[in-house]
C-alpha cells in the first residue's frame, strides 16, 4: 500500500510518501525552490519522493490532500456574508481564485500530477481528502508509538476548526471537542506577531524568542496581560477562547488586526519590520506569550480530563511554541508527550497519508520499541559523493577528503573547540523547521562572544535571537531539567542551577539591551536570558554520526553539547543540496564546512567567488 500525501496552497507546502504504514520520505517544497514558506504545489517534493523510491505515479494507491476545500470554501462564504459589506476587497480577490482552481481541487491536483508524469490517466490515481485537524492529529499520533493517547491540535484555522481535542486508539482517531473560527489561538498569536513587527506565518518564533526579554513583574507587563484578557480574549476553563472581533480584521481585511483599536488599547504604534525594539515591545511579547501558555495549559488539562490518558500528542502550528510545550511538561499530568517535529502545515502531508492508510484502508499500525516512527525526521534528500564532486568542480572548491569518518569527526570537533564556526552537512535532510544535526551550523556553547558572532556575522539576523543546544542524550541531566527524550527541539527546559554564574543584582529588572549579552551561564551561547534552552537530545540510535561529534567535543572540552542552529541565513530556507551549503558557506563568515567526508576551509577558497545578497525577511 503506497500513499502520497500533499499539503500546499497556503504555506509550507510539502509531500510525503508512506509505504505499508512506514514513513519513507518527506520534504518541504521550499528546500528545492529556495522560496521560504512557499505555498506552491510541491512538484519537486513529489518528484523526490517518487524518484528516491523508484516509483511512478501510476504505482501510487492513493494521493491524499491534507484538508477539505469544499468545507473551507463554505467557511469563507459564510464569513464574507457575516461581515458584509466589509471584506469586499478580500472577497473580490479570493473568490475568483476559488472558482477557477481551489473549488475544483481534485482536477487541479490531477493536472499538476500529469505535469510530473504525462502518461498518467485519470483512472490511474485515487485522489482523497482528509479534514485539516485529522491530518494534524494523525501526523502526531501514528508516529508516536502510543497505542492510545489524548491528541491536542492547535493552529490558525483549518476548514472551520481552530483547535481540537481527540482520542487516538490503535488505528482510529476520534475528535471529541472542537473550537471554531473566528476564535483561534493561532490567529491571536499571529495578530501580536504582526503588531510587533514580524511576518505572519513565519515570525511567530521570533515573538516567542523576544518574550523572555520582557520584565515579568513590571507594572507594564502586568497591565498588558490584564488588557489582553479583559478586552481581547475571554479564556474559558477548558481552554476554549472567545476573541473580541472588534480588535481584529482577519475576517474581512488584508491585515490581521484593527490597528486603531490596538493602538488605543496598548498606547503603542504598530512596529515596523526594521524599527528598533524597545523594552515595551519586549513586555508586550511576554504578555501575549503568558496568555498563550495559560490557554494551552488549560486545553491540555481538558484533554487529560476527557480522555484520562497518560499520553499526549501535539500538532498544529501552535505546537511549535516550545515554551508552552515546556509548561505542559512541567505539569506532570501526562507520563509521555509526543510532538510532531513538522507540526505546521508541512506535517499535514504525513498526517493525511497516515490517516488514509489506517482509517480508510484499515492498515496495520507499526510500533517501534526504541524510538518513534519519524526516523529522527531525517526524511529528505541524501547526496552522493558524485553529486558533491560535481559541485566542487562547478565552483572550483578547495577541499580535503577524509576516508575515515572517525578522523573527520575528530578534526571537526577540534576546529569547533578552537572557536571556529562549522557548517555541518550529513545524510538525509531534516523534515520540518528545525536543523537536527544533518543541515546544521555548529559552534562552541561556552564561548561568550559566540551568540553575537552567530547572529550578526553568520545568520544576519536580530541580536535578541537565542540559539539552541544539541546534547548527548546520556548527558541531558547534567545541563538541563526536564524530559531527556527530546530529539526534535520541541520543548524549552531550564538549565541546571550549577551552570548559572553570578549576574548583576538588577539583572531581572534591567532592560532588554542590558541583558542581551550579560554573562549568565557556563554554556552562555545556548542559555536564553531567562535561563532556558530549547534542547535537542541526540541518541546513538537516531543519529550516530552527530552523537559521535558531540562525544568527541566532550572529550576535548568536557562539554557534551554544541550550539546547533539551522544551516541558512535570515530569509532563506535551510540548505538542501551541497551547492546550497557551499553558497551559504561562502556568503557568510563561517570558518569551515563539512559535507559528508569533504572538509572545506574558508581561507583556501577562491576569493573571487561572487558574494550574493540573500533575500531578507
Amino acid at each position: 500500500m503506497t500513499i502520497l500525501g500533499i499539503s500546499c496552497f497556503y504555506h509550507d507546502s510539502a509531500a510525503a510518501l508512506i509505504i505499508n504504514g512506514e514513513i519513507i520520505s518527506a520534504v518541504q517544497e521550499e528546500r528545492f525552490t529556495r522560496k521560504k514558506h512557499t505555498p506552491d504545489f510541491p512538484f519537486n517534493s513529489i518528484r523526490y519522493c517518487l524518484e528516491e523510491n523508484g516509483l511512478n505515479l501510476s504505482q501510487i494507491d492513493s494521493v491524499v490532500f491534507y484538508d477539505k476545500p469544499i468545507i473551507k470554501f463554505e467557511r469563507l462564504i459564510s464569513t464574507f456574508y457575516a461581515v458584509a459589506p466589509r471584506g469586499i476587497i478580500q472577497f473580490l480577490k479570493s473568490i475568483p481564485v476559488w472558482l477557477r482552481d481551489k473549488l475544483f481541487l481534485r482536477k487541479l491536483i490531477f493536472n499538476n500530477l500529469k505535469t510530473i508524469d504525462d502518461s498518467l490517466k485519470r483512472n490511474d490515481i485515487n485522489i482523497l481528502f482528509t479534514e485539516h485537524h485529522i491530518s494534524h492529529a494523525a501526523s502526531s499520533f501514528y508516529p508516536s508509538n502510543f497505542e492510545e493517547s489524548a491528541i491536542l491540535t492547535i493552529d490558525g484555522v483549518g476548514e472551520w476548526c481552530t483547535a481540537a481535542i481527540s482520542k487516538g486508539k490503535d488505528k482510529k482517531i476520534k475528535i471529541l471537542k472542537e473550537m471554531y473560527f473566528p476564535h483561534s489561538v493561532g490567529l491571536l498569536y499571529s495578530s501580536f506577531t504582526y503588531y510587533l513587527g514580524f511576518k505572519v506565518n513565519s515570525g511567530e518564533y521570533k515573538l516567542m524568542g523576544l518574550a523572555p526579554y520582557g520584565l515579568l513583574n513590571s507594572d507594564e507587563t502586568t497591565c498588558f496581560i490584564k488588557k489582553i484578557k479583559n478586552n481581547i480574549v475571554d479564556i474559558k476553563e477548558d481552554g476554549s477562547i472567545f476573541l473580541n472581533q472588534k480588535y481584529f480584521s482577519y475576517t474581512y481585511g488584508l491585515r490581521m488586526i484593527n490597528e486603531k483599536k490596538f493602538k488605543e488599547l496598548f498606547k503603542l504604534e504598530t512596529r515596523k519590520e526594521n524599527q528598533e525594539i524597545n523594552q515595551t515591545h519586549c513586555n508586550l511579547a511576554l504578555a501575549i506569550q503568558k496568555v498563550i501558555e495559560e490557554i494551552v495549559v488549560k486545553m491540555a488539562k481538558e484533554a487529560k480530563r476527557i480522555t484520562n490518558s497518560d499520553n499526549l500528542c501535539l500538532a498544529g502550528g501552535v505546537a511549535l511554541n516550545c515554551v508552552a510545550n515546556g509548561k505542559i511538561d512541567e505539569l506532570g499530568i501526562f507520563k509521555n508527550i509526543y510532538i510532531q517535529p513538522a507540526s505546521g502545515d508541512a506535517g499535514g502531508s504525513i498526517g493525511c497519508s497516515l490517516a488514509v492508510y489506517h482509517m480508510y484502508h484499515n492498515g496495520k499500525r507499526i510500533y517501534n520499541n526504541n524510538y518513534d516512527n519519524m526516523k529522527g525526521s531525517y526524511l529528505g534528500p541524501y547526496y552522493s559523493n558524485k553529486e558533491i564532486m560535481t559541485m566542487n568542480k562547478k565552483y572550483n572548491a578547495k577541499y580535503e577528503k577524509y576516508e575515515s569518518s572517525r578522523i573527520l569527526i575528530k578534526q571537526a570537533s577540534n576546529l569547533i573547540s578552537q572557536g571556529n564556526i562549522v557548517g555541518w552537512f550529513q545524510g538525509r535532510s531534516e523534515f520540518g523547521p528545525r536543523a537536527l544535526g544533518n543541515r546544521s551550523i555548529l559552534a562552541d556553547p561556552t564561548n561568550l562572544e559566540m551568540q553575537k558572532k552567530l547572529n550578526l556575522k553568520i545568520k544576519y539576523r536580530e541580536g535578541f535571537r537565542p540559539f539552541a543546544p544539541s546534547v548527548i542524550e546520556e548527558d541531558f541531566d547534567i545541563y538541563f531539567n526536564g524530559n531527556s527524550k527530546n530529539p526534535y527541539m520541541m520543548f524549552v527546559h531550564p538549565i541546571n542551577e550549577k551552570l548559572k554564574v553570578k549576574v548583576p543584582a538588577n539583572y531581572f529588572k534591567s532592560s532588554y539591551l542590558d541583558r542581551l549579552y550579560t554573562k549568565r551561564s557556563k554554556i552562555q551561547t545556548v542559555t536564553h536570558v531567562d535561563y532556558s534552552s530549547r534542547v535537542q537530545s541526540v541518541s546513538k540510535t537516531t543519529n550516530l554520526k552527530f552523537w559521535n561529534l558531540l562525544n568527541e567535543f566532550k572529550k576535548i572540552t568536557g562539554y557534551g553539547l554544541l550550539v546547533n542552529t539551522s544551516f541558512n541565513v535570515r530569509g532563506e530556507p535551510i540548505v538542501n543540496s551541497p551547492e546550497d551549503a557551499f553558497k551559504c558557506f561562502m556568503n557568510t563568515e563561517m570558518d569551515y564546512l563539512v559535507i559528508e567526508k569533504f572538509l572545506y576551509k574558508k581561507t583556501h577558497q577562491n576569493s573571487n567567488i561572487k558574494r550574493s545578497e540573500f533575500e531578507k525577511d
